[in-house]
């Protein structure tokens, strides 16, 4: 019977920069929490193997294949002052994203139930052809255009909740509109992109949804954007297939920003993404790692969704409590949100 299926490998550790935020220690900690617990053995591995051209340049073009490739080729470099590259970057991002092309294919097929890509370098910020914000590939648009074009998925929905904004997804599924694209995001911030007016271009316009957070919107403004904003968009736009770029930077621990998420509140947002995959596909459900920089809430982060992922009714586990702040009230973005997008 199928289950919750996971991909790893431990190659991801080759691109590494110590003293950078984006280091090899990131998924040291979620590791080794999931073995201790038990729940790695539980779960369906699918193997990372790397992304084969044919689908890479589905996305990127070859300039910029081959520019990643010759920097990691002369010893390494950076493709922009926060994003290196060193001898072993050019393989693992592709394993990164063919890990996570493999546990989709898994997923569509019905081998596995669902899924977490615990992968790095990450990937939401990597445009087409630039890559930034410490992605290298676009890992999700390289699933979500691998499911277009190979088994021909007409509706895909992006949730991207990592505390920065998932540029290079947008751009890429811009003028798409059999990608909805749905990020929150710290506004303004890194890298400056996701105003609340741009909503995609052309056929694809109304297929983005960005909602721009100011610091400290926490568990009760999430959780409110989940019910008031995603679930009816989501209903609408009917999916057969939800793609999460999952980042654990928006957590009132994280070094990186400023909000105000308990990790208890990501297990509320992992459960909604659940139920809505349930009733809406078949629980067709892939998360990929993103951000996430404390790296104590960063394991438990992951710890949990892959616990609920497996077991929709698994205890989650927060050591860190709420917010020791008070939380910013969105009611007035809540309304903007659902009049610009015709949900009023």
């Amino acid at each position: 019977m199928p289950t919750t299926a996971y991909c790893y490998d431990i190659h991801e550790r080759d691109h590494d920069q110590p003293g950078h935020p984006e280091n090899r220690r990131r998924l040291e900690g979620a590791l080794r929490l999931l073995t201790q617990t038990g729940l790695l053995d539980q779960l369906q591995a699918v193997p990372c193997t790397p992304l084969r051209d044919e689908r890479l340049l589905r996305v990127h073009p070859r300039q910029h294949v081959e520019r990643i490739e010759a920097l990691a080729g002369r010893g390494g470099g950076y493709l922009d002052p926060d994003t290196y590259v060193n001898p072993g970057s050019a393989h693992a991002a592709r394993l990164a994203a063919g890990g996570l092309v493999n546990l989709v294919l898994a997923v569509l097929a019905g081998q596995a139930s669902n899924g977490f890509a615990l992968i790095r370098p990450p990937g939401h910020h990597a445009s087409a052809d630039a890559g930034m914000g410490f992605c290298l590939y676009s890992n999700v648009a390289l699933a979500a255009r691998t499911a277009q074009v190979e088994l021909g998925l007409p509706r895909i929905l992006i949730v991207d909740f990592d505390v920065h904004h998932g540029n290079g997804t947008e751009s890429i599924f811009y003028d798409d509109p059999r990608v909805l694209f749905f990020s929150t995001h710290q506004y303004p911030y890194y890298p400056g992109t996701g105003a609340l007016l741009d909503t995609g271009r052309g056929a694809g316009l109304g297929a983005t949804v960005n909602v721009p957070l100011p610091p400290e919107v926490g568990d009760q403004g999430y959780a409110a954007i989940f019910a008031q904003v995603l679930w009816p968009l989501a209903r609408r736009f009917q999916p057969q297939l939800i793609l999460v770029s999952a980042g654990y930077d928006a957590h009132w621990d994280d070094p990186l920003a400023g909000m105000a998420l308990s990790l208890s509140g990501y297990a509320h947002l992992t459960r909604e993404l659940l139920r809505m995959a349930d009733e809406l596909c078949a629980g067709k459900i892939v998360f990929a790692l993103e951000g996430g920089y404390n790296l104590d809430v960063l394991a438990y982060g992951v710890r949990n969704t892959l616990a609920l992922l497996h077991d929709h009714q698994a205890a989650i586990q927060d050591p860190f409590g709420p917010a020791p702040r008070a939380e910013r009230d969105i009611s007035a973005l809540l309304q903007r949100l659902r009049a610009l997008h015709g949900l009023a």
